[in-house]
């Protein structure tokens, strides 16, 4: 009992290292599941470890193939939530470069690594390409945290994010096949027989995918099954097809979990993004117990096994050879710059799901006698540990040094996606800015995508949005919502990350009745909240701009907007085209001459020497 407990105990609190210093959860988890393993042993009185996953006769915790049952289980469910994520949409849309990625910079590392494996170790070319399979997958667990930081252009950031979220399913996909293909030869896998086994481990698995991911969806959209219960029927039904699979096609049932989960994922099911929540958690918990058990696993003949100068070189092809062949085959003909290429190839952290998978099939193997399966573990686990360790030391740099780090931060996030925010995210896109707007109204959301806005769904009290590598440009913060406390909010948790060149919001109703304690982060003016912005736009949805001769000029179209609540002043625009927000007390712009404009939504001024120089630049759509 106090070893299980101390697991997940270890487990979250290596989860709350990797979340505090911002690393790839997998890296203190398999390091803390060497330390209380095989380093262990180095340590102890009796040279035991004080965690022993498979009972020796003296400690344990798994009986027998106990500790197998539960990897395989775990690792189901693993692919079952990343199969969810996996979404025909986004293929198509991610762009001709992620697509080469996933698909021609797979078969380079496949291939490149199979035939640097056979070679470099001598190991069977079954084996080789297992190898070669597993080490395929990044994962956006791995990738997430290494570039959460660092900001790059946002090419770059989408680039190896989708890439991870696309190529965990299908990395697995590969690995699955490549075992279930060596398993059934038993020694002859080439023969006829060993071709109709794989043939059926191919025909039961996507069959009982297909057929439960339909059946689980129609009693969900018919709602046979209880809100309540739908967590913990989604979870049955999968270790059901896992383990009802296996039955009829022996080692088939990973291969149906994985596509049982793509299937589902790319349904309109009403409760998908709740199901998807359930199965995170569950994973973060399964994968800390999942690491600490099969690093512990590990014997120091197996880390012997490999300390020899092939694993240098090894590593070397892989991380130097390899990835970036990939990458420069994948990017041929794209408007991605050397630099940009030369990062991505440089960043290629292997994930959890090669290490996981990695462990139950060189055991599955090992228990078969197949020669060379002793390799297979240790061997991923150096190739995880290894570019996980190298990337999260040395991205920052490397991005710095060839010229792909962003030194300023000019993206603007907007928080709401009204028409107001429409209509200011419009002007701002047709300016040449990178411009984000996220609310939890999905009806808004498609307004501005039908704009042509980048926008998504986001909830602002979760931690999923300081996640989002995507944003990683993102300088400036603008809190647009009708709601005053989460405005303020939004400036409290997210200027740190998100307004490192200014964070500014609305002000609100007592605010603006009291100029005297106007916020300093206050936006436009003090004279208007968002429902006279709102009044303003749906009478007039339309931004201008005035061209400008000084600063006394500037001050004195400011006065007229504050007596006229139709015109609300929003930036000054420079002679190059750069754009600064005007604060609410419109403060802080000393040196104003010709060939500056005033920015301003609402209606046009009336003067006559203002009508003449005005002009109507954006008009948003209903």
């Amino acid at each position: 009992m106090l070893e299980l407990a101390g697991i997940i105990i270890l487990g979250i609190v290596a989860q709350w290292v990797a979340w505090r210093f911002k690393l790839p959860a997998i890296l203190p988890l398999i390091l803390i599941g060497l330390l209380v393993g095989p380093i262990a042993t180095l340590y102890t009185e009796d040279g035991s470890k004080l965690i022993e996953p498979i009972w020796n006769g003296k400690q344990g915790l798994f009986p027998g193939e106990g500790l197998y049952y539960f990897v395989s289980l775990a690792i189901s469910i693993i692919l079952f939530e990343g199969g969810l994520t996996l979404k025909r949409s986004e293929i198509y849309n991610v762009g001709p470069v992620i697509t080469k990625l996933i698909t021609v910079g797979t078969l380079v590392t496949f291939f490149g690594a199979g035939i640097a494996a056979h070679f470099i170790f001598d190991l069977s070319w079954q084996m080789s390409f297992l190898f070669s399979a597993l080490v395929i997958v990044t994962g956006p667990t791995v990738i997430t945290p290494i570039l959460r930081n660092i900001p790059l252009k946002k090419d770059v950031s989408a680039i190896l994010k989708w890439e991870g979220i696309l190529i965990d399913p299908i990395g697995a996909l590969v690995a699955v096949l490549v075992f279930e293909f060596i398993s059934v030869g038993e020694g002859q896998a080439y023969t006829k027989t060993a071709l109709i086994e794989f043939g059926k481990i191919l025909l039961f698995g996507c069959t009982f995918g297909f057929t439960f991911a339909h059946a689980l969806a129609f009693a969900i959209k018919r709602n046979y099954i209880p809100h309540y219960l739908l967590n913990v029927v989604s979870l049955s039904v999968v270790l059901l097809v896992f383990v009802e699979s296996d039955i009829f096609a022996h080692e088939s049932g990973l291969l149906a979990v994985v596509v049982m989960g793509m299937v589902m994922g790319n349904m309109n099911l009403p409760n998908i993004k709740e199901l998807l929540y359930f199965k995170e958690s569950l994973s973060v918990l399964l994968i800390s117990i999942l690491f600490i058990l099969l690093a512990a696993n590990i014997n120091v003949s197996d880390m012997e096994l490999i300390y020899n100068w092939n694993t240098i070189i090894l590593f070397l092809v892989i991380v130097f050879l390899i990835r970036p062949l990939g990458v420069f085959l994948s990017t041929q003909g794209s408007g991605l710059k050397l630099n940009e290429k030369a990062f991505i190839g440089w960043v290629g952290p292997r994930g959890i799901v090669a290490a996981g998978i990695a462990s139950l099939f060189g055991s599955k193997l090992m228990a078969k006698g197949e020669p060379g399966a002793e390799y297979i573990t240790p061997l991923v686990f150096m190739i995880v540990l290894g570019t996980v360790l190298l990337n999260a030391t040395t991205a920052r740099l490397i991005a710095k040094w060839i010229g792909v780090f962003l030194d300023r931060s000019e993206g603007i996030l907007i928080i709401g996606a009204s028409r107001i925010s429409r209509i200011i995210a419009n002007y701002l896109m047709e300016n040449k800015r990178h411009v984000v707007v996220i609310d939890n109204n999905e009806t808004n959301i498609a307004k501005c995508k039908k704009m042509g806005l980048e926008a998504f769904a986001a909830n602002i009290y979760s931690d999923t949005l300081t996640d989002n590598i995507e944003l990683n440009d993102v300088g400036y913060l603008m809190a647009l919502t009708g709601n005053s406390d989460i405005n303020k909010y939004a400036i409290d948790k997210f200027k740190d990350q998100f307004g490192e060149n200014g964070s500014f919001r609305l002000v609100d109703t007592d605010e603006m009745a009291d100029p005297e304690n106007n916020p300093k982060e206050g936006l436009f003016s003090h004279t208007d909240d968002f429902i006279k912005l709102s009044e303003a736009v749906r009478k007039y949805p339309a931004i201008h701009e005035i061209a400008l001769n000084d600063k006394e000029h500037y001050d004195g179209l400011i006065e007229i907007t504050k007596a006229d609540d139709y015109i609300i002043p929003l930036f000054l625009k420079m002679p190059d085209g750069n754009l600064e927000i005007i604060p609410s007390f419109s403060k802080g712009f000393q040196s104003i001459s010709k060939g500056y404009k005033l920015v301003y939504l609402g209606k046009q001024f009336e003067t006559p020497e203002v009508k003449a120089t005005s002009k109507t630049k954006v008009k948003a759509s209903r």
